[in-house]
């Protein structure tokens, strides 16, 4: 009978450390791909104020509204660097917990296959053994 894996219980638990890594990795992501996809919206809605001015009055509300973009548009920017930051924080993280979980996986495969060539070798022993005693044991 094949022994179980003497860390099984560790690696589960450093598999489960991966996967909320690599789920705190998916969400990060997207709020930095969110981030970036309003930056590019407020861009392109700071770009379409309208630009002709007939008298001082649309000048000035021109003016603070392209005031008003250019500051949502920085605090976006903001934004969008930290969640970025905070992306290759996740990513940094997983890798971190990955490289724990491969050395376990290792040991556990090295664990498998050295159990394979046992339950090899005693089924070659009882292989011996049975044909050992069809000869009727006298060796010939």
């Amino acid at each position: 009978m094949a022994r179980s894996f003497p860390l099984a219980g560790l690696l589960r638990l450093r598999q489960l450390q991966q996967d909320q890594a690599a789920g705190h990795l998916a969400a990060a992501n997207n709020r930095a791909r969110e981030s970036g996809a309003r930056v590019v919206a407020a861009r392109n809605e700071l770009g379409e104020i309208i630009s002709e001015v007939s008298d001082a009055t649309t000048l000035h509300a021109v003016a603070a509204a392209r005031s008003a973009s250019r500051s949502m548009l920085a605090d976006l920017e903001n934004l969008d660097r930290t969640r970025q930051h905070e992306a290759q924080q996740a990513q940094q993280e997983f890798l971190a917990v990955r490289k724990q979980s491969v050395g376990l996986e290792k040991l556990e495969t090295r664990h498998v296959e050295a159990e394979a060539v046992e339950e090899l070798r005693r089924e070659q022993l009882v292989l011996d053994e049975l044909s050992i005693g069809a000869r009727g044991g006298d060796g010939r």
